[in-house]
């Protein structure tokens, strides 16, 4: 099992943390919010938005006592039943939906201004809409992790630096 609680975790709710996954930390896997069990370091779920992380915190605390031991707390849980909850909140089992070998997605969910240039050139380029903008940009990394406002602001940015209408 994973075991990883770095100390900027979120505390969410007693005995659960939400957290961004260290860059170095499994890079193929796009999903870079882990909602983690504080008392023993085991990973629970992850997320590719932070703030689906924070719904499925917030789904997790009504089903036990976190603050229980991991043996305490795998006993009282129905493993099957909370991913399928945790799938409508767009959280999956830790490291179950890697990129390909190779690739790397640890930047997911973070962006620089030069990347902002590089994808309204490549927009501009490739004669992009402003809706052909978001659609590339929703299954692309380092955008499909952003939470939904930052989003909105990559977005705008890189269709007016692209002039796509």
């Amino acid at each position: 099992m994973d075991t990883t609680t770095p100390d900027q975790a979120l505390e969410t709710t007693p005995g659960l943390v939400v957290f961004r996954l260290a860059p170095d930390h499994k890079p193929h896997n796009p999903q870079r919010w882990r909602i983690g069990h504080k008392p023993s370091g085991l990973a629970i779920a992850d997320s590719m938005q932070r703030e689906n992380a924070l719904k499925g915190a917030a789904l997790l605390a009504k089903l036990t006592d976190w603050t229980q031991d991991a043996d305490a707390v795998k006993a009282a849980v129905d493993r099957e039943d909370m991913f399928a909850q945790l799938s409508y909140v767009w959280c999956t089992e830790p490291g179950s939906q890697p990129l390909g070998a190779g690739m790397d997605a640890s930047r997911n969910g973070t962006y620089t201004d030069a990347d902002v240039e590089t994808a309204a050139a490549a927009a501009k380029a490739s004669g992009y809409n402003a809706l052909e903008v978001l659609v590339a940009m929703s299954e692309t990394v380092p955008w499909c992790g952003l939470d939904t406002e930052d989003f909105n602001e990559a977005h705008n940015r890189i269709a007016e630096l692209a002039d796509a209408n």
